[in-house]
Parts: C-alpha cells; structure tokens; sequence
C-alpha cells in the first residue's frame, strides 16, 4: 500500500513548477544542472550567479538577480528539491564564519523531478518516430543472451538482459509517444494542409518500413526467444540477479524483479493464450495509422481541391441562416441548400388490399415498398430492351492458345529442371524462370520450407511437378543459368 505521507512529500517536490517565480527557480535549478554536467555537484549562492552568467538564453527579467538567489536556494531545499550542508572553508573571518555559509546540491528525488519538467518543456512533437532500427538488436541480443545462459556467464547474461528490457522500453515509450502524435494530428480539423502534405510521404513511407519489418523479424525473434527459455529461464534470472548491484535489495527480491522484466519480454513477442502479443499489435495499430492517414490526406486533398474546408462552408451557411431578413427567407435558403422539397404523393395499391383498406390514412397505415425510379422521376419502371452482348470470339480463342503455350513450355521446363537439377550445368531461360518462382515461395516464409509448382499437359491432362526444398548450410549455392550466375548464401538447393 503506497505510503500517504512519502506520496505527498514526493509531490511537494514539483511545487517550483507552479510557484508565483517559477521561472526563476527553473533558471537556478539549470545552473545546478550545467554544474553537474561539469562535475561540480555543490554551488554557493555566488557559484549559481556565476554559472547563470555563462548560460545560453540567460538573460532578461526571467533570470533572478543575484540578492534574490539565496532566497531562492532556501526555498528549494524547503520543498526538498536541493539538499543543503554547511561549508566552513569559506568562511575567511570570524564574521563570515558566525553568519553561516551554505552549499546547495541536487536531492536524487530533486533531481529527478527537475529532469521531468525539463523533459515536458524541450518536447517536440515532430521528434517522435518508431525505432525500427532496434529489430536486429533484439535478435542479436535474444541470440546472445542464449548462448551466455547455455555458457553460464552470468555477468553477460546480466548484461544482454538489461539491454533487452531497456530496448523494449524505449521501443514502447518511442511507440506511444508516435501514435499519440498521430493520433492528435489526425483528429484534427484545422491541420495546416501545407505542413502535413510537405510531409506526407516520409511519413507512410517510415510507418510501411517499420511494419514491414517488424513482421519479417517476428518469426526470427520468436525463434531466437525458444532458444533462450530451452536454456532455463530460472537460470537466466537467478543468473541475472547476482550480477545485479543494486545491494540494497535482497537476492530474493532482485530474482523477483528480473523474473518479472523477463515475463514483460516473453509478453512482447509471444501473446498469453488467446491475447496477442505486444508485436502484434504495435503493427496492427500501426496499419491502423497508415489508414488514418491516408484518409486525413483524402480531406486535406478534397478542401484544397473545394478551396474551403466543410466547417469553414457550415460556418457561412450558419451566418447566412442568422441574417436571414425573415422565416420565409430562411427556409427558402433552406431548400435551396440541402434540396428538400415537398414529399411526392404516388398512387401506389398495398398488396394487401384486404387488410389495408384505401379508407385508411397515410399516418396510420403501413409503408409500401416502391421502386427507385418512381421515387427519383415519378415514372413507373419498365423493362428495356436488353442490351446487345460484345463478343470477341477471335481475340479469346488467341488468349487461350497463347495460355496452353505457355503452360507447356512451364511443363516441359519443369520436367527438365527436376531431371537435370540445378548443378553442374546451365539452366535455360524456362528454366530459369521455374526456378525463380520456386525461391520465391520458398524465401518468403523465411523458415526451411518446400515449394511446389504444378503445371497441367494440355495435350495429355496429366499432372507433372517440380520440388524444391532449401535447406541452411555451411557453403553457399551457385546456380549458373542463361541470364547469368545466381548466389544463394548459406542455403543448399535440392530439386526433385
């Protein structure tokens, strides 16, 4: 249970943030900042002065003036933003020494607070994108981790881990800061069209990129995790827990801490029973974007195309409708606009005459169905001549001939290529063409797998085949074929 009075005091923390000079305290709070970036952790209120000076963008009735500095300083170390201590060294009379001289540093609560507010302040909405570029990391680090857990190094695993758990940090944080940018600009109505078009392009072209290749890594990744859990996962995070320097916690409760990282990693790759994982649905969420884009980039390219947007047209006719000189204008205006007019009467009999009399009112009787033509031009409908049939008997019957030509040459191909195979010789264009098909089925699934190609004899109606299996291995392929020599790294080639 969280503890009242350390949630209050933690809050209190961001008092300066609303406090009536709160420029000044962020300024003095900067200078600390540029000190610690220095190596110099304590300031004397003269040090902060001295630090301000040399501070870009430090000038003007924001930065407080130096009698207001220690004032300042006081107060912050009242909210707990700065830790305080006494420094006698600077003391050089007895009088100095009497009046008490101070030096301030950032409290590690303080300073985390202040790094918030400087975060919230230098955000930049056009800074967000997808880390598409972390993908081969995670499969280089999960590789990694299993080879270090199956080694028993533990200091690597512990390594390898963090990494993992802070990628994937950063990735969701990158993720929802991306989406929510999106989402904001997509919502909308008055986006500047001239911005969003200038940047249009770079912008589907980076969320295609990115789904692209998260789902071609997916099966590796998943690949990659299996290889790490046949390793032991309580091994790997007893392993990572003593490594771990945090020394404050037990070994039971840093094991605890990255057996639950571990569990957030396993949730991102791998879905807990029907629930999809997060991989899954950051790409569908990013093909939801990609779509809401797109139909952003409609409505921007049909108001530039009507020079107005639709609200700006609803605001004019609003205007119009107010300064209307009378209720007869108004609804002239009315119908002129939205083309309503006096409902068109049909006599149309119910087909069910007995139940519904013609006595009956319109009010009280049930609707009947009429046709569309009737309803749109006040003419019954009725049945045309029917339009005379195009045939192009010659162009099909060519169609068709140059279709079962080309399916026997494919045939005649295949066969040759299964007898022969693919070493030691040189495949002809067919040939060729078979072949290419076939590792085109075959890479895209990115496992071992087995493509099949069939093609029918036209003149025997039997069925003939050609397979192709790839298989990893230690030496690469070279296929030589008429348009040239073909490299397949790493993979073995096996045609039957």
């Amino acid at each position: 249970m969280e503890d009242a009075l350390v949630r209050d005091d933690r809050l209190r923390l961001f008092s300066f943030a609303t406090a009536e000079k709160r420029v000044h305290y962020l300024w003095v709070l900067r200078a600390f900042d540029h000190a610690r970036g220095n190596y110099s952790v304590l300031l004397h209120a003269g040090d902060v002065e001295n630090v301000l000076t040399r501070l870009p963008g430090a000038s003007g009735d924001d930065v407080p003036d130096s009698s207001e500095i220690p004032a300042l300083l006081e107060q912050l170390h009242a909210w707990g933003v700065l830790e305080r201590s006494y420094d006698g060294s600077r003391a050089a009379t007895l009088a100095e020494y009497r009046n008490r001289h101070y030096v301030y540093q950032f409290g590690q609560a303080g300073y985390r607070v202040f790094r918030a507010v400087e975060d919230v302040l230098s955000s930049r909405g056009e800074d967000v994108s997808l880390s598409r570029l972390a993908l081969p990391d995670l499969l280089a680090d999960l590789n990694d981790l299993a080879d270090a857990n199956a080694a028993g190094d533990g200091e690597l695993v512990y390594r390898k881990l963090s990494r993992l758990d802070a990628t994937l940090s950063d990735m969701a944080e990158r993720a929802a800061r991306f989406y929510l940018v999106l989402g904001e600009l997509v919502r909308t109505t008055e986006v500047t069209p001239e911005t969003f078009l200038a940047h249009k392009d770079a912008l589907l072209t980076h969320m295609r990129e990115f789904s692209t290749d998260l789902a071609r890594y997916a099966p590796k990744l998943s690949t990659a995790l299996d290889r790490v859990q046949t390793t032991g996962v309580q091994k790997l995070t007893a392993a990572a827990a003593r490594h771990d320097e945090r020394v404050l916690l037990s070994f039971e409760e840093r094991e605890a801490d990255w057996a639950q990282r571990w569990w957030g990693v396993e949730h991102w790759f791998v879905g807990v029973g029907s629930e999809p994982s997060e991989s899954e649905r950051l790409r569908g969420a990013t093909i939801n974007a990609i779509s809401a884009v797109l139909g952003l980039l409609r409505r921007l390219t049909e108001q530039r195309r009507g020079g107005v947007s639709r609200e700006s047209q609803l605001r004019h006719l609003a205007g119009w409708f107010a300064a209307a000189p009378s209720e007869e204008a108004a609804h002239a205006l009315f119908d002129a606009v939205f083309d309503l007019g006096r409902p068109r009467h049909f006599s149309v009999a119910h087909p069910d005459a007995d139940i519904v009399p013609v006595t009956r009112s319109w009010w009280e009787a049930p609707p009947v169905e009429i046709a569309r033509t009737l309803a749109e031009t006040g003419r019954r409908p009725a049945a045309g001549a029917p339009g005379r049939i195009q045939r192009n008997d010659a162009g099909v019957r060519r169609l068709r001939e140059a279709q079962l030509e080309k399916q026997r040459r494919r045939a005649e191909a295949a066969r040759s290529l299964a007898a022969g195979g693919v070493r030691e010789r040189k495949l002809s264009e067919p040939e060729a063409e078979v072949l290419l098909s076939l590792l085109d089925a075959a890479l895209s699934a990115r496992v071992p797998v087995s493509g099949r190609v069939r093609s029918d004899d036209a003149s025997s109606g039997t069925q003939n085949g050609v397979k192709l299996t790839l298989r990893p291995s230690g030496e690469s392929t070279v296929v030589h074929t008429a348009r040239g020599r073909l490299y397949l790294d790493g993979l073995s080639v096996e045609v039957r």
